[in-house]
């Protein structure tokens, strides 16, 4: 048995159209002469909402605000957004004989939310939001002393797509994962020493069972 730590954002959900949509209202709202495109969180050093709207050139007095709007967008969409191709299945599986969690910059309402629509409520033991205090590492920590009771030494694992979630898994020692659908190339990633990378979500099962 494993504890299993998934990011949310580009790695269950597919967010990126609607990050460049919100991400541009809230530049728009906040009068920020930018148009936003994919690299301005391609190239993130931490992926969050903050550092999103930094690289977008929001000034440091209206940072919240615009995580704030984004946020808000997530709610109020009419629709969650869609899972990729094939991790509702992994989910499940991996959900049978592991316990599972959810780190993410993103917050715990517009997550379980997204779990809901998807039939994945039940996969998932723990959301540790937005709204959740600390960083991603501490997160993970928490997660590890909350969810890890019955779980061998050694089997934590982080699945994330960005360079913040691999540096987050270094920091507190757990297996890193690294996916490449998500909102974050390749090269970016490896820059974080990746334990694996994977790039079709039915290999996080073969990784986790060895």
């Amino acid at each position: 048995m494993a504890l299993i730590i998934f990011d949310y954002d580009g790695v269950l959900a597919d967010t990126l159209d609607d990050l460049l949509q919100f991400g541009q209202e809230a530049c728009n709202t906040l009068g920020v002469k930018h148009v936003v495109e994919k690299d301005d969180l391609s190239h993130l050093e931490e992926m969050s909402f903050a550092s999103y709207g930094r690289a977008c050139g929001v000034a440091e007095h209206q940072v919240d605000e615009f995580v704030q709007i984004c946020l808000k967008r997530f709610a109020e969409k009419q629709s969650p957004p869609a899972i990729f191709d094939g991790l509702s299945h992994v989910v499940r599986r991996l959900a049978g004989h592991n316990t599972l969690a959810i780190v993410t910059t993103n917050s715990a309402q517009n997550v379980h939310v997204f779990l809901a629509e998807h039939g994945l409520s039940g996969c998932i033991q723990a959301v540790y939001g937005v709204d959740s205090p600390g960083s991603k590492a501490q997160k993970i920590s928490m997660a590890r002393d909350r969810l890890s009771a019955d779980i061998k030494q050694g089997s934590v694992f982080m699945v994330g797509d960005s360079l913040s979630d691999m540096r987050a898994a270094k920091e507190t020692a757990t297996t890193s994962i690294a996916v490449t659908w998500g909102h974050q190339s390749l090269e970016h990633l490896l820059r974080g020493d990746p334990d694996h990378v994977v790039n079709f979500p039915c290999e996080l099962i073969e990784i986790i069972k060895e």
